[in-house]
Protein backbone atom coordinates (compact mmCIF):
# COMPACT_ATOMS: atom_id res chain seq x y z
CA UNK A 1 0.00 0.00 0.00
CA UNK A 2 1.74 3.32 -0.82
CA UNK A 3 0.19 6.53 0.27
CA UNK A 4 0.13 10.25 -0.38
CA UNK A 5 0.50 12.17 3.14
CA UNK A 6 -0.68 15.80 1.30
CA UNK A 7 -3.59 14.19 -0.23
CA UNK A 8 -4.58 10.98 2.05
CA UNK A 9 -4.79 9.29 -1.32
CA UNK A 10 -3.76 6.19 -1.61
CA UNK A 11 -2.79 3.24 -3.67
CA UNK A 12 -3.85 -0.68 -2.75
CA UNK A 13 -2.62 -4.03 -4.35
CA UNK A 14 -5.54 -7.21 -3.24
CA UNK A 15 -4.66 -10.67 -4.24
CA UNK A 16 -7.86 -12.83 -3.89
CA UNK A 17 -6.58 -16.73 -3.66
CA UNK A 18 -8.68 -19.30 -5.53
CA UNK A 19 -11.12 -21.16 -2.92
CA UNK A 20 -11.61 -24.36 -4.58
CA UNK A 21 -14.36 -26.33 -3.73
CA UNK A 22 -13.46 -28.58 -1.67
CA UNK A 23 -12.90 -25.23 1.14
CA UNK A 24 -15.83 -24.12 -0.23
CA UNK A 25 -17.41 -27.47 1.00
CA UNK A 26 -15.78 -26.89 4.12
CA UNK A 27 -17.29 -23.57 4.73
CA UNK A 28 -20.91 -23.78 3.86
CA UNK A 29 -21.80 -23.63 7.14
CA UNK A 30 -20.32 -20.56 7.19
CA UNK A 31 -21.16 -18.83 3.97
CA UNK A 32 -24.74 -17.95 4.76
CA UNK A 33 -26.80 -19.80 1.92
CA UNK A 34 -23.55 -18.03 -0.74
CA UNK A 35 -22.57 -20.85 -3.38
CA UNK A 36 -18.78 -18.63 -2.88
CA UNK A 37 -16.53 -17.48 -0.62
CA UNK A 38 -16.58 -13.62 -0.49
CA UNK A 39 -13.49 -11.86 -0.86
CA UNK A 40 -14.54 -8.63 0.18
CA UNK A 41 -18.03 -7.29 1.61
CA UNK A 42 -19.92 -5.24 0.22
CA UNK A 43 -19.29 -1.49 0.44
CA UNK A 44 -18.84 2.06 -1.05
CA UNK A 45 -15.16 3.82 -1.26
CA UNK A 46 -16.06 6.91 1.22
CA UNK A 47 -13.04 8.57 -1.09
CA UNK A 48 -13.72 11.08 -4.33
CA UNK A 49 -13.02 7.98 -6.52
CA UNK A 50 -11.68 4.66 -7.35
CA UNK A 51 -9.57 3.74 -10.15
CA UNK A 52 -9.45 -0.23 -10.29
CA UNK A 53 -7.22 -2.24 -12.69
CA UNK A 54 -7.43 -5.99 -12.13
CA UNK A 55 -6.04 -9.13 -13.95
CA UNK A 56 -8.72 -11.43 -15.87
CA UNK A 57 -10.26 -13.28 -13.39
CA UNK A 58 -14.13 -12.65 -12.47
CA UNK A 59 -15.12 -12.02 -8.81
CA UNK A 60 -16.30 -7.83 -9.16
CA UNK A 61 -19.94 -7.35 -8.49
CA UNK A 62 -21.64 -3.77 -8.72
CA UNK A 63 -25.32 -3.31 -7.06
CA UNK A 64 -27.49 -1.74 -8.76
CA UNK A 65 -29.68 1.31 -7.91
CA UNK A 66 -32.50 -0.81 -6.22
CA UNK A 67 -30.41 -1.55 -3.65
CA UNK A 68 -30.62 -5.66 -3.87
CA UNK A 69 -29.78 -6.59 -7.76
CA UNK A 70 -26.34 -7.34 -8.30
CA UNK A 71 -24.56 -7.36 -11.41
CA UNK A 72 -21.01 -8.94 -12.47
CA UNK A 73 -18.53 -7.46 -13.78
CA UNK A 74 -16.85 -8.58 -16.67
CA UNK A 75 -12.77 -8.98 -16.45
CA UNK A 76 -11.09 -6.87 -18.70
CA UNK A 77 -7.27 -6.67 -17.90
CA UNK A 78 -6.59 -3.73 -20.42
CA UNK A 79 -9.62 -1.96 -18.78
CA UNK A 80 -10.12 0.45 -15.88
CA UNK A 81 -13.06 0.62 -13.90
CA UNK A 82 -13.92 3.88 -12.51
CA UNK A 83 -16.19 3.84 -8.86
CA UNK A 84 -17.67 7.36 -7.47
CA UNK A 85 -16.58 7.14 -4.19
CA UNK A 86 -18.88 9.07 -1.05
CA UNK A 87 -17.09 12.26 -1.50
CA UNK A 88 -18.12 12.47 -4.97
CA UNK A 89 -21.18 12.06 -4.55
CA UNK A 90 -21.53 14.92 -1.65
CA UNK A 91 -19.85 17.13 -4.19
CA UNK A 92 -22.65 16.78 -6.41
CA UNK A 93 -25.06 16.51 -4.68
CA UNK A 94 -26.02 13.26 -5.02
CA UNK A 95 -25.92 13.57 -9.05
CA UNK A 96 -23.18 11.10 -8.72
CA UNK A 97 -23.95 8.33 -6.49
CA UNK A 98 -21.25 6.23 -4.74
CA UNK A 99 -21.27 2.36 -5.84
CA UNK A 100 -22.11 -0.07 -3.84
CA UNK A 101 -20.00 -3.34 -4.84
CA UNK A 102 -18.16 -6.21 -3.25
CA UNK A 103 -15.81 -8.97 -4.53
CA UNK A 104 -15.81 -13.26 -4.69
CA UNK A 105 -12.85 -15.52 -4.61
CA UNK A 106 -12.62 -17.36 -8.26
CA UNK A 107 -13.03 -20.80 -7.05
CA UNK A 108 -9.70 -22.02 -9.39
CA UNK A 109 -7.68 -18.79 -10.11
CA UNK A 110 -6.28 -16.01 -8.14
CA UNK A 111 -7.75 -12.40 -9.10
CA UNK A 112 -5.34 -9.56 -8.50
CA UNK A 113 -6.45 -5.71 -8.75
CA UNK A 114 -4.60 -2.73 -8.19
CA UNK A 115 -6.88 0.29 -6.96
CA UNK A 116 -6.06 3.89 -6.68
CA UNK A 117 -7.90 5.91 -3.71
CA UNK A 118 -8.53 9.66 -4.53
CA UNK A 119 -8.78 11.06 -1.41
CA UNK A 120 -8.50 15.05 -0.17
CA UNK A 121 -6.30 16.41 2.13
CA UNK A 122 -7.54 15.49 5.88
CA UNK A 123 -8.76 19.18 6.28
CA UNK A 124 -10.98 19.53 3.34
CA UNK A 125 -14.05 20.64 3.92
CA UNK A 126 -16.76 18.16 1.81
CA UNK A 127 -19.94 19.99 0.88
CA UNK A 128 -22.08 20.20 -2.21
CA UNK A 129 -20.68 22.70 -5.11
CA UNK A 130 -22.97 25.23 -5.28
CA UNK A 131 -21.90 25.57 -9.45
CA UNK A 132 -23.28 22.18 -9.29
CA UNK A 133 -26.82 22.90 -8.45
CA UNK A 134 -30.14 24.64 -9.86
CA UNK A 135 -31.16 28.10 -8.42
CA UNK A 136 -32.83 27.41 -5.38
CA UNK A 137 -31.71 24.04 -4.91
CA UNK A 138 -30.71 23.19 -1.10
CA UNK A 139 -27.56 20.81 -0.43
CA UNK A 140 -28.86 17.66 0.63
CA UNK A 141 -25.65 16.92 2.85
CA UNK A 142 -24.41 19.04 5.64
CA UNK A 143 -20.45 20.37 5.34
CA UNK A 144 -18.24 18.44 7.27
CA UNK A 145 -14.14 17.41 6.83
CA UNK A 146 -12.77 14.57 4.69
CA UNK A 147 -11.19 13.82 8.60
CA UNK A 148 -14.44 13.72 9.91
CA UNK A 149 -15.82 11.52 6.95
CA UNK A 150 -12.60 9.01 7.08
CA UNK A 151 -12.93 8.76 11.15
CA UNK A 152 -16.99 8.11 11.12
CA UNK A 153 -16.88 5.99 7.99
CA UNK A 154 -13.78 3.67 9.74
CA UNK A 155 -15.98 3.01 12.61
CA UNK A 156 -19.00 2.00 10.88
CA UNK A 157 -19.97 -1.93 9.94
CA UNK A 158 -18.62 -2.29 6.58
CA UNK A 159 -21.86 -2.47 3.92
CA UNK A 160 -23.68 0.44 6.41
CA UNK A 161 -24.86 3.24 4.78
CA UNK A 162 -22.21 6.19 5.94
CA UNK A 163 -23.43 9.27 4.52
CA UNK A 164 -26.38 9.29 6.46
CA UNK A 165 -25.01 10.87 9.23
CA UNK A 166 -24.41 14.27 7.14
CA UNK A 167 -27.70 13.93 4.77
CA UNK A 168 -29.83 17.17 5.70
CA UNK A 169 -33.99 16.63 6.36
CA UNK A 170 -34.73 18.28 3.33
CA UNK A 171 -38.57 19.06 2.31
CA UNK A 172 -39.89 17.21 -0.38
CA UNK A 173 -37.55 14.67 -0.75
Amino acid sequence: MLRDNKSDSLFRLNHYPPSPPELQLQLQPFLGGRSQLLGFGEHTDPQIISVLRSNDTAGLQVCLRDGTTWVSVPPDRSSFFINVGDSLQVFTNGRFRSVKHRVFADPTRSRVSMIYFGGPPLSQKIASMEGLMEEGEESLYKEFTWCEYKKSAYKSRLGEYRLGLFEKAVAGR
